[in-house]
């Protein structure tokens, strides 16, 4: 069974996930942290706890998300997984970064892509890939239909939604795919989002004022 150990790391406050399970394998989703205090505090949990980090996936590539990434890929030697239609976003990473007052020194790469549909997998664990542009081109959502739980970035909050106002973002896209692909997940199905607490499936579907 997959287990789930969450940071918030950066001014903006993002959810980062430490996914791992009973192999010792993990997987970290969205590594965020920006100060010494916020690598030290995920890198004394992956070590206390005898884990060995897999891959970095990235639920998107905007830059409050991305602070950690190539700090972290490098600390490990693991490699950073995107969707493709958010390399732009990697692109200008730097620059974004000065405009909201982080300091970053290089844009990352990626190292593989994530794709719509995909099974990606670590030790004893798997998750299902859906791709739900809107937030981002290329936002991604991890899936565990064993776990019931969905780790969405900023594609859907409690009670809320993604901004589309960014580059590339699309208000229509971003409303279809979660009605199409999130909203028909079982109701129980716990929702991680990007920043803030989780909620479920059946909240967002009888509360959600953007999908009522």
């Amino acid at each position: 069974m997959i287990q789930i150990k969450p940071f918030v790391f950066n001014s903006f406050q993002v959810n980062t996930f430490v996914l791992y399970d009973d192999s010792k394998e993990c997987i970290i989703i969205d590594p965020a942290c920006y100060a010494l205090e916020e690598y030290n505090e995920l890198y004394k949990f992956i070590g206390d706890n005898g884990l060995m980090p897999k891959y970095i996936a990235n639920t998107h590539g905007h830059v409050d998300h991305l602070l950690g990434v190539k700090t972290v890929s490098e600390h490990y030697n693991i490699p950073f997984k995107v969707h493709e239609d958010d390399f732009f976003l990697l692109e200008t990473a730097v620059q974004s970064g000065l405009i909201f007052g982080f300091n970053i020194n290089e844009n990352p790469v990626a190292d593989e892509i994530l794709k719509e549909g995909e099974i990606i997998k670590f030790g004893n664990s798997e998750l299902e890939l859906f791709h739900v542009p809107g937030h981002s081109p290329g936002s991604i959502v991890f899936y565990s239909k064993e776990g019931a739980f969905v780790v969405v970035g900023d594609v859907l909050f409690k009670s809320s939604i993604g901004r589309t106002d960014l580059p590339g973002g699309n208000y229509e896209d971003l409303i279809s795919g979660i009605r199409s692909k999130l909203l028909t997940l079982p109701p129980e199905t716990i929702v991680l989002s990007g920043h803030g607490p989780h909620t479920t499936i059946k909240n967002e579907h009888d509360t959600n004022p953007f999908l009522t």
